[in-house]
């Protein structure tokens, strides 16, 4: 049995026991975004905020922190009237990666309920006269909290202001085929102004099937560096991971040695182009997608350097166990209990590795969950069980980073942020370093205060309508950009 920590249960997370101050939303809902490339975490933390709407015209950003013993968490829902005075609504927990959840909104009078049933959760609430806020209560298995939500208007742009400015480079949408894979790949392509060649980088995201801009909530990883470098002279392809959008494939069916395809088909794509700099095409990759370019640049035909942002160098069980301590560590869970909690994960590993078959494997794990967690519906413990013992959860526990790294020769920057509880920086590229000893130019950094999505500390995130917003580093961007042009221009 896990351990008993106050104000928590237990639930399955692709690979751990996390524990939660509630089972808020099971695995389908959130996916973890980890350079281990596993996959979803629910963090000991209470759900978080919300948004809430004004008067009965709920149209907006309804936002409210939900406080529970383990910490806070901030909910997101937003609402857009429809014609037939419904609402369309959805709901976003940033903490939990979780973005654009189905949401059913009805209003009764000055009574709003907010259902989402893929979490079995739902809020109830009461608008204020002021119609600023809505005062109501929480409810989901094992929780019932009171929660206020708080009222931002839509964003809307100034008066004769453009949505999006039109960018100082060239865009264009761009289709590629992996010939080895027999794939589609969908994306976008910029190019610095003037006529080149210009260095160019495929850029390429952590683990799960992301867009082209690694798009979490409001945050665009990508999509936001790749804006930074074009702009200062070095040439990016981004691109939809398979299934996503336009790219053909399933995601959940490949390997990390798979993907590494879909990045030589891009590279190849842009030494058709010429106004591309030909001998300085690089890969740029976050999480796995450090671990893809890393893979790549072992292979023939690698490419010119390696730009690894927070990729894993410990072994798939290994990283996850990590994660999973400095999560509880990080919410104040006694040593002990952390101990025990890492035993049974252990445990849970050793009956998904020693047991082959799909459905003996599901039936034992689901009984584990629920033995475990009481509070855990059946449904929910057989969903957790199927990823759990899924052929990408199998492939990870094997999974070993530091394989073929002896052959990479080209350059090589491995950037990781210091506040980084995913892929802890020190374990990580020490032994990454060690495996890439062949390399000709081998660049480690850690930046202070940055954590896994290369997020700038919170006090220096940007603020937008008065509200913070996750910024990414400057720091990292800046390092990202001098390290490329320095290894290009000689």
């Amino acid at each position: 049995m896990p351990p008993t920590i106050p104000g928590c249960h237990w639930a399955a997370t692709d690979g751990w026991f996390a524990p939660l101050t509630a089972p808020l939303l099971h695995m389908k809902t959130i996916r973890y975004v980890s350079a281990a490339r596993y996959w979803v975490l629910l963090l000991c933390l209470g759900l978080a905020s919300f948004s809430a709407p004004a008067a009965p015209k709920l149209d907006g950003l309804w936002k409210g922190p939900l406080k529970m013993p383990g910490g806070e968490l901030e909910i997101i829902f937003r609402l857009v009237g429809l014609a037939d005075g419904t609402y369309f609504a959805t709901l976003d927990v940033p903490l939990q990666k979780v973005s654009r959840m189905a949401v059913k909104a009805e209003l009764h009078g000055d009574t709003v309920l907010l259902a989402a049933a893929e979490a079995g959760s739902r809020f109830t609430g009461q608008i204020t006269a002021d119609g600023k806020q809505i005062v109501g209560a929480w409810h989901q298995p094992g929780l019932d909290a009171p929660l206020t939500l708080t009222f931002s208007p839509p964003p809307t742009a100034p008066a004769g202001a453009k949505v999006r400015l039109t960018p100082p480079y060239r865009e264009e949408e761009v289709t590629y085929t992996n010939i080895t894979a027999n794939l589609r790949l969908n994306g976008m392509l910029t190019v610095p102004a003037g006529p080149g060649p210009f260095a160019a980088v495929v850029l390429v995201s952590d683990a799960g099937a992301h867009d082209r801009d690694a798009t979490t909530g409001e945050y665009r990883l990508l999509g936001t560096l790749a804006d930074y470098l074009t702009r200062r002279g070095i040439a990016v392809l981004r691109f939809d991971d398979r299934g996503v959008a336009g790219s053909t494939g399933d995601f959940t069916a490949t390997t990390t040695e798979a993907l590494v395809t879909d990045v030589q088909a891009g590279m190849n794509y842009l030494r058709t182009r010429p106004e591309i700099d030909f001998s300085h095409i690089g890969i740029v990759g976050h999480g796995e997608g450090g671990n893809v370019a890393l893979l790549a640049a072992a292979q023939a035909l690698p490419p010119a350097f390696v730009v690894a942002m927070g990729a894993a160098g410990l072994p798939g069980p290994v990283l996850a166990t990590q994660q999973h301590a400095a999560l509880l560590r990080a919410k104040g869970v006694a040593a002990p209990q952390v101990e025990a909690a890492l035993k049974q994960q252990q445990a849970l590993f050793e009956v998904i590795r020693q047991t082959p078959d799909e459905s003996q494997a599901q039936a034992m794990v689901a009984n584990m969950l629920r033995q475990n967690s009481p509070a855990l519906t059946p449904a929910a413990a057989q969903d957790s069980a199927a990823k759990l013992t899924s052929f990408r959860y199998r492939y990870f526990l094997g999974y070993n980073p530091l394989e073929h790294l002896s052959e990479v020769k080209c350059p090589v920057l491995l950037l990781n942020g210091a506040a980084d509880l995913d892929v802890a920086a020190d374990a990580n590229m020490t032994v990454l370093a060690k495996a890439l000893r062949n390399s000709r130019d081998l660049t480690s950094k850690k930046l202070p205060g940055v954590n896994h999505l290369f997020q700038a500390p919170p006090g220096e995130w940007a603020l937008v309508g008065g509200e913070p917003r996750p910024t990414f580093s400057p720091a990292a961007q800046e390092t990202i950009r001098a390290w490329i042009m320095a290894r290009s221009l000689k």
